[in-house]
């Protein structure tokens, strides 16, 4: 099987968001959800709780982000 780019999910204090996605996006991350959980043995419950470690990962991984984060001016 694949190695997906997240890992199971922390459980952390969230910061309450409301967001519109596109039904095609939803229905992406319930197999997202399906798949991570079959792979780490737990289950992920609400596809919700992927939108947070998909965008830190995202940025994570953003070399033009972290170069900009790194030079911007106080």
């Amino acid at each position: 099987m694949a190695k997906l780019k997240l890992g199971a999910i922390a459980d952390d204090k969230p910061v309450k968001m409301s967001i519109e996605l596109p039904a095609a996006v939803h229905r992406d991350l319930l197999a997202y959800a399906e798949v991570l959980g079959r792979e780490t043995g737990q289950p992920v419950g609400e596809p919700v709780r992927l939108i947070a470690p998909m965008i830190e990962r995202f940025m994570a991984t953003d070399r033009a982000f972290a170069k900009a984060r790194r030079i911007r001016l106080p």
